[in-house]
């Protein structure tokens, strides 16, 4: 018995539907299980920092003249209308933003400011002293000081592997961070990240 053309497709339709129905289900739980599994995942780093170099664009709610572009010098410092020189490299926007509108408060009443990085330069830091290999590492992806120092090579044979240190620029001046690599290879303690413009030193 022949199957008229027009049934004949509607039942390849009706069993094509049958069969693509579990696989839409299946892949939309995979996708919420997916979502989920990465809102649970806390992120590696905190908030962006800025550094030398970066391209800043400061709004000053409804004031013009106090809106501007800026770049964040070499000293880490940005110049503003009224404000001066001001420490932005190792804040987050966030950060700076409070420091600009509490300068502000001298001059305007309840000063609202937004602080946007439009451009940033390349993320880096630098490992010096008693490695193989000195230099710039690269922290395009988050990077601990144990991996930063393979990069450079490794430990040379006479490095002082308990009281190496990481200079970090902050907005207080130039911080130190001791590091003993030897009790970071034994322990299960959270790792230490380096941030843009940190300089790992290893000591003889």
């Amino acid at each position: 018995m022949k199957t008229h053309p027009f049934i004949a497709t509607l039942l390849a339709m009706a069993v094509a539907a049958s069969t693509l129905a579990p696989v839409s289900a299946k892949d939309k739980n995979d996708d919420k299980k997916t979502a989920a599994a990465a809102a649970a995942t806390p992120g590696v780093l905190d908030e962006y920092r800025m550094s030398a170099g970066d391209k800043l664009r400061i709004e000053v709610y409804k004031d013009a003249q106090l809106s501007q572009s800026a770049q964040v010098r070499p000293d880490g410092k940005v110049t503003l209308p009224l404000i001066g020189d001001l420490m932005a490299s190792g804040l987050t926007p966030i950060e700076l933003r409070d420091q600009i509108a509490t300068k502000l408060k001298e001059y305007v009443t309840n000063p609202t400011v937004t602080v946007i990085v439009v451009e940033t330069v390349p993320a880096t830091a630098y490992v010096m002293g008693e490695v193989n290999h000195p230099g710039a590492v690269n922290l395009q992806t988050p990077l601990t000081i144990i991996q930063a120092l393979a990069v450079a090579g490794g430990l040379k044979d006479f490095a002082d592997e308990k009281n190496i240190r990481v200079l970090r620029k902050a907005s207080t001046g130039v911080k130190t961070i001791n590091f003993n690599y030897r009790e970071a290879m034994k322990s299960n303690s959270a790792p230490l990240y380096l941030q843009p413009g940190d300089t790992v030193v290893v000591p003889d």
